[in-house]
């Protein structure tokens, strides 16, 4: 890799090593100082201290700034539409003003019968059944933040029974859920005995309906497990490197167009062991602002300096590259080890698509390495289904470090980094999760071995191709039925993520529950994971899902939507360039 003139010695990725779920937000403040290892100052006089003697007024015991989004007309512009060979279509209608200012109410109500509740629990007037830290604890530093205490306690308990539902079957298009009853306010759940049947799966991310219990992946998975059992019980680096992973790592360097490609067995794990291989003190990542939990952890374990831009926000990114390159290091101004963008293929919230034609002439001009995180977007995207590189038609050689996992497009577990031969050698040499953890399990190996040729068309059949299809047209079908009856949708238009916005909190259970008594499995998303007033149905389109079951599952979505009054938009359908509304007829001739 080439060396930079800002940078005051060698700038390759692969030579100098680190330091050492819920969506995360960073900012750079005073917290990320604390994190990246400044000595946290005692209390001065003027200041008032905790009993421990340490300032609670401190930014990182504050609770993170609100994230606020773009007004929809100025969130969609395109800086340089000569970098794109497609239109860059993406939506984000405006909250309307009075859902907003309900929605506001809805959660001052809540929090007003939280503290009333609290109140009654400090006194024993209320029984409580939450964990708490015993009173000679107290001077510690607290677990958790007030806040988020608070909020788990008074808002999270009334809706949990919407998520952790057991499942009792393969996962694909239609699944079999376990029915709980709570008795104790979704404190504790109980098992009634009965199984829901053929419950539609609008929430996992199977996007090519790989995960399935018959096929050829299926067949092959039970070939190499008599062939090899079930799993390593070793490290790669020890008695755990068998030739199938060596052939699974070959066909996925194959696969992403690059020299060299690296997998591991957990996908948390290749951004959060991994990051920290590639920057340490004295480099800057530049992370956007909606990027995954395991980025902002990796991020956070590098001991770099972090500095968050808005999303998708390429004014925002360039600001910061400037003043990195101008400023330098703070207090020094040296300049900066390394320069490093993190950003993902498709945020998974927000259903957006990354910018990425913008971020690679960003990367070129100011000469920073590019770390793209394609766990969703790998399979889903593009007309190869190679991801978000593929989707722009750009060269994979302009991606530094290819990132992506197995547990979404390929109905498997663990994931991959690709990049230059000498970057993939760096790693494992100094990646915690290269050395230190077990081996992939060949079955798992294996479906993503049958499941990557089929979509490459090497197995001799179309099967990959028709799935690729599938899932685009369903996509654009989806999408466009639901802005057809009113609501609010986020995100890009060939997004396989469509994020619906419910808003309110009291709509985010009922939603959830409406639909499963409809025998539609959803996904409800509330804070932390969203900012607080943004909550949302998140679906997931799959190429498993034939139209008649989307059609089911449309369906009862406009019921509830209609129950619960939740269409919000007050935009009539428009036509995409390119692409335009058209009717039923025509779309299934197209």
């Amino acid at each position: 890799m080439t060396s930079r003139p800002h940078t005051s010695e060698d700038t390759s990725v692969f030579q100098l090593p680190g330091a050492f779920c819920y969506r995360l937000n960073m900012t750079e403040s005073s917290s990320n100082k604390l994190l990246n290892g400044d000595a946290c100052q005692r209390s001065s006089k003027d200041k008032k201290s905790g009993k421990n003697g340490f300032v609670k007024n401190h930014c990182l015991f504050q609770q993170p700034q609100k994230y606020r989004r773009p007004r929809e007309k100025n969130h969609n512009v395109v800086r340089n539409p000569s970098l794109y060979n497609k239109p860059f279509v993406e939506s984000y209608e405006e909250t309307p003003l009075l859902v907003a200012v309900l929605t506001y109410m809805g959660y001052g109500i809540l929090t007003i019968f939280g503290y009333l509740r609290d109140f009654m629990r400090h006194w024993n007037i209320e029984k409580c059944s939450v964990a708490r830290e015993r009173d000679e604890q107290k001077d510690f530093v607290p677990l958790y933040q007030d806040f988020e205490n608070f909020y788990t306690r008074n808002l999270y308990t009334r809706i949990r029974d919407n998520w952790n539902r057991p499942l009792c079957g393969v996962p694909g298009s239609k699944m079999d859920i376990v029915e709980q009853v709570s008795h104790d306010y979704n404190r504790t759940f109980q098992n009634t005995g009965k199984i829901m049947r053929d419950v539609i799966n609008m929430g996992s991310y199977n996007y090519l309906g790989f995960a399935e219990n018959v096929g050829q992946c299926a067949d092959a998975a039970i070939q190499v497990t008599e062939q090899y059992g079930s799993g390593v019980c070793g490290t790669r680096c020890e008695m755990g490197n068998l030739d199938i992973h060596q052939e699974m790592e070959e066909l996925v360097a194959r696969f992403l167009g690059v020299e060299s490609a690296l997998t591991f067995g957990m996908g948390f794990a290749t951004n959060s062991m991994n990051i920290p291989a590639l920057a340490g003190k004295g480099c800057l990542i530049l992370s956007d602002e909606l990027n995954h939990a395991s980025l902002v952890l990796g991020a956070r374990l590098s001991g770099s300096t972090i500095r968050v831009f808005k999303h998708n926000n390429m004014v925002s990114l360039e600001k910061l590259l400037r003043d990195a390159i101008v400023h330098g290091q703070p207090r020094t101004h040296r300049p900066w080890k390394k320069l490093l963008i993190v950003v993902e293929g498709i945020y998974s919230m927000e259903g957006s698509i990354v910018r990425l034609p913008e971020v690679i002439a960003l990367k070129k001009r100011y000469k920073a390495f590019l770390y793209l995180d394609e766990a969703h977007s790998i399979g889903a995207l593009g007309p190869n289904g190679k991801g978000v590189v593929d989707y722009f038609g750009l060269d994979p050689k302009d991606v530094d470090i290819m990132m992506g996992t197995f547990t979404k497009s390929f109905g498997a577990a663990g994931g991959y980094i690709g990049g230059k031969r000498e970057l993939i050698q760096y790693l494992r040499a100094h990646s915690h999760s290269a050395v230190y953890a077990t081996s992939m399990p060949p079955p798992v190996a294996q479906q993503i071995i049958t499941s990557m040729t089929t979509i490459m068309g090497e197995d001799g059949t179309s099967l990959g191709a028709d799935r690729l299809r599938l899932l685009s047209e369903n996509t654009t079908y989806f999408r466009r039925k639901l802005r057809e009856m009113g609501f609010i949708i986020y995100g890009n238009d060939d997004s396989p993520v469509v994020p619906m916005m419910l808003y309110m909190p009291a709509k985010i259970g009922a939603f959830g529950r409406e639909m499963l008594k409809r025998n539609i499995g959803t996904v409800v998303v509330g804070f932390p994971a969203t900012p607080i007033i943004e909550s949302r149905a998140r679906f997931c389109v799959s190429a498993a899902h034939t139209r008649e079951t989307l059609d089911v599952a449309l369906k009862a979505i406009g019921e509830v939507g209609d129950l619960l009054q939740l269409k919000y938009s007050r935009h009539q359908p428009t036509v995409t360039p390119g692409l335009g509304w058209m009717s039923e007829e025509s779309y299934l001739q197209d």
